[in-house]
């Protein structure tokens, strides 16, 4: 069976976005998991898809030597490749309202039901991106199978936290520690069964 494995980037104090709704503390949105050679498709809930989407696309259609406008800097390498890793790659979106999208390649999961029966499907691992809401749903599920988060060495304070909406306990099996050059610490943990 595939493994769902969810990525995040995310405060000291378990933060995915500050007061103002977007994570300022990251300076990047590339895949720093180790992910795309593992998973050949990606998994989002409703409200972050439309903003993941707009934003991919526009790296995708950006000259690489300009600034993004979104953003007035210039593109990552790193953020280019997964830009194309992603144009590529199915998407799926849980919602219970959207139905179209610019990518072809996006297919929509209207329940919980329809990730364990993505899950059971043949191929590479899904990457579950988030947001919170879908991520905490999947967790109490007992779907998501692991958890690579990068974690930034600042307190956001207010804002929304990524564990937030998930109410019974959960064992985690660490994996792997990792401090990165930058402050940063790379995390995975194994979700007990």
């Amino acid at each position: 069976m595939r493994k769902l494995i969810t990525g995040m980037k995310i405060s000291i104090d378990g933060k995915i976005e500050g007061p103002e709704g977007f994570a300022d503390w990251v300076d990047n949105w590339s895949e720093e998991y180790g992910l795309m050679p593992e998973i050949d498709a990606c998994l989002l809930g409703g409200v972050m898809y439309a903003g993941y989407e707009r934003y991919w696309s526009a790296i995708q259609q950006n000259e690489p030597d300009q600034p993004l406008p979104m953003t007035g800097r210039l593109v990552d390498p790193a953020e280019l490749e997964w830009a194309r890793f992603a144009a590529k790659t199915p998407h799926y979106v849980l919602s219970n309202t959207m139905t179209t999208s610019a990518w072809a390649s996006t297919r929509f999961l209207r329940r919980l039901d329809d990730v364990a029966a993505l899950k059971r499907e043949p191929g590479k691992n899904i990457y579950l991106m988030g947001g919170a809401r879908i991520t905490a749903n999947l967790i109490e599920a007992g779907l998501v199978d692991e958890m690579r988060l990068i974690v930034y060495p600042l307190l956001a304070g207010d804002g929304k936290a990524l564990f937030g909406m998930v109410h019974a306990r959960h064992g985690l099996e660490l994996r792997k520690a990792e401090a990165l050059s930058d402050g940063r610490v790379s995390l995975v943990y194994g979700l007990a069964s």
